[in-house]
This record gives structure tokens, C-alpha cells and sequence, in this order.
């Protein structure tokens, strides 16, 4: 959108990249369909944060930003980030992406930006603030299974997986409007331990931990599940979003005096 003398700059949110190879080359990566949630639902300007772990200095990103949004990704938070268990023989990881992002989301908390974490980035969420995380929930006794169905990419993401309780009087709950929502599911970790300074915001039928905020925070919120999929024609997405961008402008307009 060009700027006038009346239309404010666009907020600028951060996503942290993930990294891949493409053939023989290294490539750094946010998925299409975050970039345009921003864009389209939040009103703000995306900005794709390259997974240079230690060459980024998180202060100077958290004061160049107005928001940051974590999101999801095939690979799994490496273990001994939170003393936890050597990962089963062929999973993923992405050591650059967590050099990158959990360090990010501590000084963005700090600096009081908003932050917006999604699937990999809740678990990103409870660890960077101390928290544990169960590597295979569906081998957890109790727990149901929380993978991906199989078939396409529209089958994984618009298929329902089953419903999440929202913490009565919680910030989803005042956002939905509602008790309980229907999310998908694709996701094999997830929230073991919960970190201190988070409070549980939603719950699976099977007890796992699927939503959360900062206690003290404005805006830090993470969500297990994928509302950015589709996010106009999801309800409860547009409305999170719409809360993520207006946080996003606040900040905005505070630092330019506005």
C-alpha cells in the first residue's frame, strides 16, 4: 500500500526463517501462507528473518520490529534446549532456526512486542522461556494421536481434528466468542512442562496443552494449531490476527510518537 500524508506506515513483523536445502543449496524460508496472514489479516508488513543465529543481534531486531510471529515447521526444537531426551532416529531439526528464534523471543518479550507463535512456535515459546516439551505426544499414555493425517497439504491443514476447551475468561476465549473451538492437528511435539511465566489458554480432550499467553506480557500468545491456513475464511484466525496487527500498530505508533 503507497503511504500519503494520512495513511500510517505499516507496522513491521519479524518471521523467523527456517532453513532447507533446494538441491544442492541452502535456502532460508517462511511458508506463503504466514506472509500473507500478516499482510492480509494483521494489516502489517512481513518482514522473513534469516536464520544467521549468532550474527543477528536479538536487541537490534527487537528494536527495528513492532511485532514477531513464530511459525511452524517439519522440524523439532533440538532436545538440549530443554535437557530433554536424545530425539528418535530421524527427526528433523533446524539448529540454525533455534539460534535464531529463541533468543529473538526473549528479548521481543523483554521489549515488549507482541508475538504471535504458531505450531513450532509455541514449543519455541515455552522452551526460550524454560519450559519442556514432549517429543512424540502420541506415544504419551493418555494422549491421542496429534500427527497430520495423510493425503495432501489442503487435506492436512482444513481437515478437523478435534475441538480445544478455552480457558474460561482467557484472552482466545474473549477473541472467540466461544468455549471450545475446532482446530487441526499436525503436530507429533508439544508442550510437556509448562514455562513459569505462561498460562495455559486452551486444552485437547486428552489434557495436552494446545494454546497459551505470557502472564505479564500485552500480547504473547501461542497457539498449537494452524489458524493462518485460509486465515480470511477462518473466523477465529481473522480475529486473532486482526488482535496481533492492532498490537503491532500500537507498538508502531509509540515509537513514532503517534
Amino acid at each position: 500500500m503507497p503511504m500519503t500524508a494520512s495513511t500510517e506506515p505499516l507496522p513491521l513483523v519479524g518471521l523467523p526463517c527456517c532453513t532447507r536445502m533446494v538441491g544442492e543449496h541452502p535456502t532460508h524460508w517462511v511458508g506463503e501462507k504466514y506472509i500473507a496472514a500478516v499482510s492480509d489479516a494483521a494489516g502489517a508488513m512481513p518482514l522473513l528473518v534469516p536464520a544467521l543465529g549468532g550474527r543477528l543481534d536479538p536487541d537490534d531486531l527487537v528494536r527495528r520490529l513492532d511485532g514477531l510471529l513464530l511459525t511452524g515447521s517439519p522440524s523439532n526444537v533440538e532436545p538440549h534446549h530443554y535437557d530433554g531426551a536424545p530425539s528418535a532416529e530421524g527427526t528433523l531439526h533446524d539448529a540454525k532456526r533455534d539460534a535464531l528464534a529463541l533468543p529473538l523471543i526473549r528479548a521481543a518479550i523483554e521489549g515488549g512486542l507482541p508475538v504471535l507463535a504458531i505450531c513450532r512456535g509455541i514449543q519455541e515459546l515455552n522452551v526460550a522461556l524454560g519450559g519442556t516439551l514432549h517429543q512424540r505426544v502420541h506415544e504419551v499414555a493418555g494422549r491421542i494421536d496429534h500427527r497430520a493425517p495423510d493425503g495432501t497439504a489442503e487435506r492436512c491443514y482444513a481437515h478437523t481434528a478435534h475441538r480445544v476447551h478455552l480457558t474460561p475468561g482467557g484472552v482466545l476465549e474473549r477473541l472467540a466468542g466461544a468455549r471450545e473451538l475446532a482446530v487441526n492437528s499436525l503436530h507429533a511435539q508439544g508442550i510437556d512442562r509448562l514455562a513459569p511465566a505462561l498460562a495455559a489458554e486452551a486444552e485437547a480432550p486428552d489434557g495436552q496443552i494446545e494454546a497459551v499467553r505470557h502472564r505479564t506480557a500485552p500480547f504473547v500468545i501461542g497457539v498449537q494449531w494452524h489458524p493462518e491456513y485460509r486465515v480470511l475464511d477462518n473466523a477465529f484466525g481473522r480475529t486473532l490476527f486482526a488482535a496481533f496487527g492492532a498490537a503491532c500498530r500500537d507498538v508502531a505508533r509509540r515509537r513514532r510518537g503517534r
